[in-house]
């Protein structure tokens, strides 16, 4: 009788998997939610309008740092005043570039766009395999700085979530819809920041004794909590962000206007 092994350790089959279960819909349902963000996004990177509706700031757009930025959305100055394409393409490259070598997003989109593998237990089409040892995937290894980079944004943000308390005259003491949207956001953004791979290694990494370190021990036993949850992070701080400029594209639009709370 057969064993099905063929040399050591290595099964004797031949089928691209024996899995019976819809091993496809979940990095499909990656590539079709990705896809419809990033064709979301380039549209509106690339429009240069409808992306300020005061005190609402895209975070597309924020900061908006060019001499082409609506009245009023400039709380940073505009240094890039030579800049001539729409002022979104100067910043979304950190935000970007921290998703794009994020570990969890590496492992969404290697599955659902190259497949590389597609799932576990199934076989990946390439014929080799040299990891992230070559260009352009050598390039992973710049998520660290982009984490820096993301730090630096999000604090932007929640300083347009602060911002977001005040009326369409910038006077403070209000609350509207967009100011809910925009703290609940910054919130998203700041737990799937915080909760990267790259926090916890850069607040208790490379330590000999944690005793010796207790507030980088509690600060690194937090991070090591939420960081379970990165990829719910990263999926909600996605849709967030996506909202949150939606709603300034309609209010900015005049499709309505936003309901004040107080």
């Amino acid at each position: 009788m057969s064993t099905g092994v063929m040399g050591p350790g290595r099964a004797g089959v031949e089928a691209k998997t024996l899995r019976q279960d819809r091993w496809w819909l979940a990095p499909l349902t990656t590539f079709v939610v990705f896809t419809a963000f990033v064709v979301y996004a380039t549209w509106r990177a690339f429009s240069g309008e409808h992306y300020y509706a005061s005190p609402y700031l895209s975070p597309f757009y924020s900061p908006c740092l060019t001499d082409s930025c609506v009245e009023g959305s400039s709380d940073f100055g505009q240094p890039f005043s030579w800049w001539q394409l729409s002022p979104a393409l100067i910043i979304l490259v950190f935000p970007l570039g921290f998703r794009m070598t994020c570990y969890y997003y590496r492992k969404a989109y290697y599955r659902a766009f190259w497949l590389s593998p597609p799932a576990c237990a199934v076989a990946e089409p390439h014929g080799k395999y040299t990891g992230e040892t070559r260009l352009p995937l050598i390039l992973q290894n710049l998520h660290r700085y982009f984490w820096y980079a993301a730090i630096l944004v999000t604090s932007i943000l929640t300083f347009d979530a602060i911002l977001a308390f005040r009326d369409e005259d910038h006077q403070w003491g209000h609350m509207g819809l967009g100011t809910v949207i925009f703290v609940i956001n910054v919130a998203l953004l700041w737990l799937y920041t915080l909760s990267c791979h790259s926090c916890r290694h850069a607040v208790g990494g490379r330590l000999r004794h944690f005793s010796k370190h207790p507030i980088r021990y509690k600060v690194w036993t937090w991070v090591s909590k939420i960081n379970k949850d990165h990829a719910r992070y990263a999926w909600l701080s996605l849709f967030s962000v996506a909202i949150a400029d939606i709603y300034v594209y309609l209010l900015s639009s005049g499709a309505f206007e936003d309901p004040r709370f107080f």
